[in-house]
C-alpha cells in the first residue's frame, strides 16, 4: 500500500530564499553568496545530502534492535560532487550530483564485520538512498496561475 507524502516550497522575496514545509514543519533553503544567494540556509543539494544522512541514521535507530546490532551513537559524513556550470547554463554537464560518498560512524562495541553488515542493511532499507540510487519518475502535475 502506497503512502503519499506532501511538501511545498515557496520562493521568498529575499534573494534566492525558499521556505519549505510539510505538515507543521518548515525550514529555509538558500544558496551561498557565490551562487547568487544570501547564505541564509543550506542549499537544496546540501539538503539532499542531509536527507540521505538523516534517513541512514533513522534506519539505524529503527532497526538496530531487530538486527541485533548495538550502538551508542551513529552519524553519517557525506559529500557529493556537482558541477555548478550545469545549473548556471555555462556548460553541457549534468545538473545534479555525479557522485555521493558517505561514511557511517558507529560508537559501538560490535565487531568491524558486524558494523559493516549493519551499514549494508541500512543502505538496503533507506528510502532516500533508494530514490538517489534508482531515480524517481518526476511528473509535472500541472501549472496553476493565480
Amino acid at each position: 500500500m502506497l503512502t503519499t507524502f506532501k511538501a511545498s516550497a515557496k520562493k521568498l522575496p529575499e534573494g534566492l530564499q525558499v521556505n519549505c514545509g510539510t505538515r507543521k514543519f518548515s525550514f529555509l533553503l538558500d544558496e551561498p553568496e557565490e551562487l547568487g544567494g544570501t547564505d541564509a540556509g543550506m542549499n537544496p543539494v546540501e539538503a539532499v545530502l542531509c536527507a540521505f544522512g538523516a534517513c541512514q541514521s533513522i534506519v539505524a535507530a529503527a532497526f538496530a534492535q531487530a538486527q541485533d546490532f548495538h550502538f551508542e551513537e551513529v552519524h553519517v559524513e557525506l559529500e557529493g560532487d556537482l558541477d555548478p556550470d550545469g545549473f548556471m547554463g555555462l556548460a553541457d554537464v549534468r545538473n545534479g550530483f555525479q557522485e555521493i560518498r558517505y561514511k557511517v560512524h558507529f560508537k559501538t562495541q560490535e565487531s568491524q564485520e558486524k558494523a559493516e553488515a549493519f551499514a549494508a542493511f541500512m543502505a538496503a532499507h533507506c528510502p532516500v538512498g533508494d530514490c538517489l540510487e534508482n531515480g524517481v519518475k518526476l511528473i509535472n502535475a500541472g501549472v496553476v496561475r493565480e
